[in-house]
């Protein structure tokens, strides 16, 4: 959520950075809501006051003896005065909320400007393009001959976009999630947690999934609780409505979860394969900064998630998002793309993102420096990395001529064998 302050004396400058974002937000509704809501603030205290005046006057009368009948008349009316401005004050509270909760973050001035992903800038890439003795294939090919992947069966079970892991499949899934926790929580500073994957609807609005994009949750009928689309959620979300000391930032958190996303906007996009689930798994990393650091921070999460492909022998590359391009709460997103032989290009595998303030101000997340007043954090979150497009990378970027898949080396500890084999 941005500061209404700096939105208030700033107005120009926002709508110039929203637009740039691809919206066309027009704030002049916003400000004249902002000088009622000042001028219905202001009458509303005139008038306690002057019920505060005559109440005071009305008991001078009674205790001299006098009529008092014509003032009580006045006090009354100027009552249901205050209770017609106080209703009239929350109708516009409610408006501004609106308009400024569906309000995405300003992009910080090194996000190229841009209408959609044609103007992502790349910044590096690690490794070369994988050749693959005997031709390329689709994970969903390869899995299927290795028998690790059956979309036939999650289909009869579930229905589109789920998956079945067997056997070597599923310990492959396994193995991953436990090698991205081991590395970030052993080597890149991380504290493991492990949070529930029901949350509440404070929470998704904490985050910026609410109300924005209610369409693309799985809320559960009849309660206030959603599946997580990203740990994300309830990591940012375990310190909300509180004051940290400067002294403990930053935080920083990463978590396996089971992520569920009803992929509203995403109809008739990846409908095979591992790409896009209704269910997938995912690492997830998360900051709390201080302010001054948060962009630091950033370029150290994008770094960590790289490590951990690196570590993997999969090549990618990482794009600076244009500011058409970037989710919500973002200030700054790098995306990381893996090389997918069996498409024959990038595709992502990681998001970190800078949300500065944006959504510390919707949960109330605020950190206090040695003798000064509470100040918001920055909260910054990526994939740390998405465990289903890493098993894709795997499959596609080490299949043999003979159909069988190698093993990355920093995996045969945890998955016990070499090669994945048929059968």
């Amino acid at each position: 959520m941005l500061d209404v302050k700096f939105v208030r004396a700033n107005p120009q400058a926002v709508e110039q950075a929203l637009l740039n974002r691809g919206g066309h937000v027009y704030l002049g509704g916003f400000l004249q809501l902002e000088e009622k809501r000042r001028y219905l603030l202001g009458r509303t205290e005139e008038l306690k006051a002057e019920r505060n005046r005559a109440s005071k006057e009305v008991g001078r009368l009674k205790q001299q003896g006098l009529d008092a009948g014509a003032l009580m008349e006045h006090t009354k009316l100027t009552g249901e005065q205050i209770s017609k401005s106080e209703e009239q004050l929350k109708q516009v509270d409610a408006q501004l909320a609106e308009i400024l909760h569906g309000l995405p973050n300003i992009p910080h001035e090194t996000v190229p400007v841009g209408p959609d992903e044609s103007a992502n800038r790349e910044e590096r890439r690690w490794g070369e393009p994988t050749e693959i003795p005997g031709g390329a294939l689709n994970h969903w090919d390869i899995g299927a001959k290795l028998g690790i992947l059956d979309f036939e069966r999650a289909g009869k079970i579930s229905g589109a976009r789920f998956t079945v892991y067997h056997g070597l499949g599923a310990r492959l899934e396994r193995a991953v999630i436990n090698f991205f926790l081991d590395q970030h929580t052993r080597y890149h500073g991380y504290t493991e947690i492990f949070p529930p994957f029901l949350v509440n609807s404070a929470s998704m609005f904490g985050t910026g999934q609410l109300p924005k994009f209610k369409e693309d949750m799985f809320r559960i009928e009849g309660t206030d609780y959603y599946l997580i689309p990203t740990a994300e959620v309830p990591l940012t979300n375990l310190h909300a409505g509180e004051i940290l000391d400067a002294e403990q930032l930053p935080l920083n958190y990463t978590a396996y979860s089971a992520c569920f996303r009803a992929e509203a906007g995403a109809a008739g996009r990846d409908t095979r394969g591992l790409i896009r689930q209704h269910q997938f798994n995912k690492v997830e990393l998360v900051k709390l900064s201080l302010p001054e650091n948060s962009y630091l921070e950033l370029e150290k999460m994008t770094q960590d998630a790289e490590d951990v492909l690196q570590k993997l022998n999969l090549p990618h590359r990482v794009m600076c998002l244009s500011s058409g391009d970037m989710g919500f709460c973002s200030a700054k997103t790098y995306d990381i793309e893996v090389w997918l032989p069996g498409c024959g290009d990038y595709r992502e595998i990681s998001s970190c993102s800078n949300c500065t303030d944006f959504q510390a101000r919707r949960a109330n997340i605020r950190f206090r420096r040695e003798g000064g007043k509470p100040e918001y954090v920055h909260t910054l979150n990526g994939s740390g990395v998405a465990v289903g497009r890493t098993v894709v990378a795997i499959l596609e970027n080490n299949l043999q001529a003979d159909g069988s898949v190698t093993v990355p080396q920093a995996l045969i500890p945890y998955m016990g064998c070499e090669v994945i084999n048929a059968g």
